[in-house]
């Protein structure tokens, strides 16, 4: 018989299905401006809760994250895949395929040179890709 998970023993760092937060991967990029707002720390930090496999970069001005392929021709198609949810955002992240099976995705709002809400969906967006997707190897 299995032991049953003790109630006082969640995650805190990461968000589950009892917390009041709106799946980012379930949202859409809204278009920005040299307006939009940037984030502040604490916004930050809420959404960064939600996207923890990315890394905060650039002071806190982007998020990157890398993902490895048994070859170049999953890395390539993992990238199309990436192009497909960027264009159905209008938000593009800036991509590099290197040592011929990684992939790193950096992303941030170049019209303000720093972090939007949108990064955040895109970056949920691509985690949601990766958790249905055979091809990424970590």
């Amino acid at each position: 018989m299995a032991a049953a998970a003790h109630p006082h023993h969640k995650r805190s760092f990461m968000p589950d299905e009892t917390d009041n937060v709106c799946d980012l991967s379930d949202k859409h990029c809204a278009a920005c401006t040299g307006a939009t707002p940037k984030l502040s720390l604490e916004e930050i930090i809420r959404l960064h809760l939600q996207t923890p496999t990315w890394t905060l970069f650039h002071g806190g001005t982007e998020i990157t994250r890398e993902f490895a392929f048994r070859n170049f021709a999953e890395a390539l198609a993992f990238v199309n895949q990436v192009s497909t949810i960027a264009e159905e955002e209008g938000h593009h992240p800036d991509i590099l395929i290197h040592k011929w099976k990684l992939v790193r995705l950096t992303v941030t709002t170049h019209a303000i040179r720093a972090l939007s809400e949108n990064d955040f969906i895109l970056a949920a967006k691509i985690d949601r890709l990766v958790a249905e997707n055979p091809l990424v190897v970590k």
